[in-house]
Parts: structure tokens; C-alpha cells; sequence
């Protein structure tokens, strides 16, 4: 492959021209048209099955629950397991779920409890696949064609958004749901085909690889840390809460007040697929004007516009152009927390970083899915879509007052950490690890170095470090020594591959105002096990 930086090869549709990647790319596409065509019967089957709101609801709430309580062990999972064979292994589930839909429904033994069942167990492996697909993407392409790679897969689950859908709908009118389940199975015969097509070149063996529950530890760690992450899964959370109305609730909408039936409601969802494509061709256009807040605020008030319209019951041309604003706000949205999330993680956390954001993201849509549901149990279909909307009005003008992070800090490896200097080889599983570092700060200088410190310690925890602190000598102000603690030596030697040019900013900042004849001291601590505290002196 080349990694040429020419406009051919850094244009959209580039990474197209690597064999691998197209084909890949386009099993995933009609993959996706598959999984929303099962979508669309699960869910339409939901209102023959039963009559209550809060039963249809939750449906979507058990399609989106398995990845809140899945997509940190599967983003630990993708990062830590070949993901060819994983991928494989989701596909051959989720096969396996379609085709026990299909012999169901065709044999009309398909009840409620059985429909959720499944369509949750259909959940955990769109929360296997989600970010293991995302980290197999840069072996994929060339390094110069990897924003256009990613842009592409988000165009390829708008398409199948778009068609999906629609498909869904109309196969359900004509033929049934066992036929709809049966065309989803083929797609993923499609996509396994596809999968034991590639052969990834073998990824020689790493002496720091994770295990699962230190990997999952180390995630969790970062997430706490990182204070612009944090404020992202915020903002996320109460967007996609408040917004979870329109699908929690469009199916009973389709039916009841806009009088349509299955083939009706495929189209309807397929209006918001084609919004969504649409959306994302003007996103380029709309963010040098608007910026993050702009789009933010602009995706509430357009989802609370089309919730008050749908509430109106219009006529059918007008709810389809709600549908296709409806499309083209949640997708604004969706870029624009997913841009800021990628931005705000360093690569080497990246997969559990995205999973937390897709534990919050699925977690607000089921949590969502079953409060509206309960609310137009309780008020009515008509009221519950009124009281979103004024949420959502609400939600823009509050989540103000916690802007999104800019994204714009280095977090690439700085690898500017020397070695330790060691009197003899230390065991991998050695620790806890306590690391000292002393500062010679003239008073002058203090409160500038304590307000780097500060900014520091959400690197060293983010990195890995799993407690903080800072001391002062009471013999000399002056020294302050930072210290900070690890599990073992192998993770203390993971945090040096770890440090970001961002965190190697502010130690060189430090270091500016450091005053002592030599750079500040930094000193490892290993800490003695009762063995070490009983052997004879040397």
C-alpha cells in the first residue's frame, strides 16, 4: 500500500482503492442494511405482539442495553484478542440470532418475552462488533487515508440507515417477517465470507501486553481522569436521553397517528437515513460558522421541532420532512460528540475510551427508550412527544453552561521518559510502584507550578497512575515532590510509552521553573513484600 499524500490519495473515497477495505467495507454496509431490516421487523412485530407503549419501547431499550453493560469488556476484548477472530465469532451470533427469529416467526411461536430475548442477545453482538470493527480500520489503510476511512464508515451506516430500513419495510408488507429475518441471516453469511477472505498480516507478540482485568482497570482509570472525556459523556448523555423520544416512540407514532402500516414505517426510518447522509454532507459547511455549541444546540432544538410536528399528527409529506430534519440532527449531534471524543483519547486507550462513550450513548437511549415509553403509558403518546420536545429546549440552553472540550492537546506518545536506572532486573509483577519526583520551586513561582502540577496529575492517572499526591518539605517549602503510585513495574513501564507530548509540555514547564543545580529528581519505590522483609541483609 502506498502512503502517497497526494489529493488522489487524500480524498474521500480513496481508501475505496485498497482491496481489502472496499471489500470489507462494503460486507459491514450491507451487514448494517441487514441489522436494520431486522430491526424494523422486531420492532413492528412489537406492536402486533402487544398494544402497550412501554412494551414497544422495549424493544429499542433491549437493542441498545447489552452495549451500556458490554462496551467496556468488549472495547478491553477488541484491544486485547485477534480481532479477526472476534469479529468472526460476533457474526456467527449474530447469524444465529436471525435464524432463530426466522424459524419463529415462520412457526408463529414467536411471543414478547422471546422477541426481547433475542433482540438483546442481537445487542451484545452489536457491542462486540462496534469497537473492534473501529480498531481494525488503521491495519486497513495507509496512515495519509485514515480520516477519510473513518468518514467513510460513518457514510456507510447512514446509506444503510437510508436503505436498510426501507428494504425492511417493504419486505415486511410483502412477505412476512420470517422472510425479513431470513434476508438479514444471508447478509451475515456475506460478511463472515468476507472476514475469512482477509488475512491480516501476524502481530508479533508484545512483552507489555494487557490481560482483561488489568486492561479493564487501567480504561476505567483514564476515563475517571480524563476530565474532557468526562465532560463529553455529560453532554451525551442528557442529549441522547431527551432525544431517545423520537425512536423510542416513532413506532407507536406510525401507527396510531399517522395511521401507516409496516411498509409505511420502513420509509418513515428511511427518511431518517437519507437525512442523515444529508446531514453529514453540510456538517463541513455548518461547523466553521457554528462550532461544537452551535451544532449541539442546533441538533436539540431541530429534534424538539420534529418531536411538537409528529405530535401534530401532520399529514404524511410533512412527517417525512420532520423525519429527514430528524436524520440530519442526530447525525450532526453523533459527529460532532464522536469527533470530540476521538480527539480528547491518546490512541493507545482509544478502543476503551470509545466504549465508555458507547456504554453512556446506549445506556441514555435505553434508559430513554423506557421513560418515554412509561411517560406515554402514563400521559399519552401526544403529551409524552410534548414534554421531550420541551426538554430538549431546556437541555440546550443548560448544557451551556458545560462547553465541549476543544480537542485540540497533543496526545500523541512524546516517548520522552529515560529508562529507569536499575541495580538489578525488577519482576514485570513487581508493585506497587511508588514514583517520587522533586521540584525546587521559588515562592514567586509557586502558584504557577502548583496549577501544572494539577493539569499534570490527570496525565500520570489517565496514564495508568492509580493514586496522586503532592507533598511539600516542612524543612524547605521550596521542595515539593510529586508522587504517584502504579500497580506493578510492568504498568509504570507501560506509562512511559504512554506519556503524551501534552504532558511532556507541562513537565518542560516545570522544568523552567525548577531551580536546582540539577533536572528535579525522580526516584521508583518498590514496595517490600513480607518474603522481602524476613531474608538476611546481603
Amino acid at each position: 500500500m502506498s502512503g502517497g499524500s497526494d489529493a488522489s490519495d487524500s480524498s474521500a473515497f480513496a481508501p475505496l482503492r485498497e482491496r481489502v477495505f472496499a471489500v470489507l467495507w462494503l460486507a459491514t454496509v450491507l451487514g448494517n442494511v441487514g441489522s436494520f431490516m431486522r430491526d424494523v421487523a422486531s420492532a413492528w412485530l412489537a406492536t402486533e405482539l402487544s398494544t402497550s407503549p412501554t412494551a414497544v419501547a422495549a424493544v429499542q431499550a433491549a437493542a441498545a442495553l447489552p452495549v451500556f453493560l458490554f462496551a467496556i469488556p468488549a472495547g478491553v476484548l477488541a484491544d486485547i484478542l485477534d480481532r479477526r477472530r472476534l469479529l468472526i465469532g460476533v457474526q456467527l451470533l449474530l447469524a444465529t440470532v436471525s435464524a432463530t427469529l426466522m424459524v419463529l416467526a415462520h412457526t408463529r411461536q414467536l411471543d414478547l418475552t422471546g422477541l426481547l430475548l433475542l433482540t438483546f442477545v442481537g445487542g451484545v453482538g452489536g457491542a462486540l462488533m462496534a469497537p473492534t470493527w473501529q480498531s481494525i480500520v488503521p491495519a486497513l489503510v495507509p496512515r495519509a487515508q485514515l480520516r477519510s476511512a473513518v468518514a467513510l464508515n460513518s457514510l456507510g451506516v447512514n446509506l444503510s440507515r437510508a436503505v436498510g430500513p426501507a428494504a425492511g419495510g417493504l419486505l415486511l408488507a410483502a412477505w412476512g417477517a420470517a422472510f425479513t429475518y431470513g434476508v438479514d441471516l444471508l447478509t451475515y453469511v456475506l460478511v463472515i465470507a468476507a472476514l475469512l477472505w482477509w488475512h491480516p498480516p501476524p502481530v508479533p507478540a508484545d512483552p507489555l501486553a494487557e490481560v482483561f482485568g488489568g486492561a479493564l482497570r487501567t480504561g476505567l482509570r483514564h476515563a475517571l481522569a480524563n476530565a474532557d472525556l468526562r465532560r463529553v459523556l455529560l453532554r451525551a448523555g442528557v442529549f441522547f436521553a431527551l432525544s431517545s423520544a423520537a425512536w423510542a416512540l416513532l413506532p407507536l407514532v406510525g401507527r396510531q397517528l399517522l395511521g401507516s402500516g409496516a411498509a409505511f414505517y420502513g420509509v418513515m426510518l428511511g427518511a431518517v437515513g437519507v437525512g442523515a447522509i444529508a446531514g453529514a454532507l453540510l456538517l463541513p459547511r455548518l461547523r466553521p460558522h457554528l462550532g461544537p455549541e452551535g451544532l449541539m444546540a442546533g441538533a436539540a432544538l431541530a429534534c424538539a421541532a420534529v418531536l411538537a410536528t409528529l405530535a401534530s399528527a401532520p399529514p404524511a409529506p410533512v412527517a417525512l420532512a420532520a423525519l429527514l430534519a430528524l436524520g440530519g440532527a442526530w447525525i450532526v449531534a453523533l459527529t460532532t460528540l464522536g469527533a470530540i471524543t476521538q480527539a480528547v483519547l491518546p490512541n493507545w486507550v482509544r478502543g476503551r475510551g470509545l466504549a465508555v462513550y458507547l456504554t453512556v450513548f446506549n445506556g441514555a437511549l435505553a434508559g430513554g427508550s423506557l421513560a418515554w415509553g412509561a411517560t406515554a403509558q402514563g400521559l399519552g403518546l401526544v403529551p409524552a412527544l410534548g414534554v421531550a420536545a420541551a426538554l430538549l429546549v431546556l437541555g440546550a440552553a443548560v448544557m451551556r453552561r458545560w462547553p465541549l472540550p476543544a480537542g485540540e492537546a497533543v496526545l500523541d506518545p512524546a516517548h520522552a521518559w529515560p529508562e529507569p536506572t536499575l541495580a538489578a532486573p525488577v519482576a514485570a509483577d513487581r508493585g506497587p510502584v511508588l514514583v517520587l519526583v522533586t521540584y525546587a520551586i521559588d515562592p514567586a513561582d509557586r502558584p504557577a507550578a502548583l496549577a501544572l502540577l494539577q493539569q499534570l496529575s490527570q496525565h500520570r492517572r489517565g496514564d495508568g497512575a492509580s493514586a496522586w499526591g503532592l507533598t511539600e518539605d516542612t524543612a524547605d517549602p521550596t521542595r515539593l515532590v510529586e508522587w504517584f503510585t502504579l500497580p506493578s513495574w510492568q504498568e509504570h513501564l507501560r506509562q512511559h510509552h504512554r506519556a503524551s507530548q501534552a504532558a511532556s509540555a507541562l513537565q518542560a514547564r516545570l522544568r523552567e521553573l525548577h531551580r536546582g543545580p540539577q533536572p528535579p529528581s525522580v526516584q521508583h519505590l518498590l514496595t517490600l513484600t513480607p518474603r522481602d522483609l524476613h531474608e538476611s541483609p546481603p
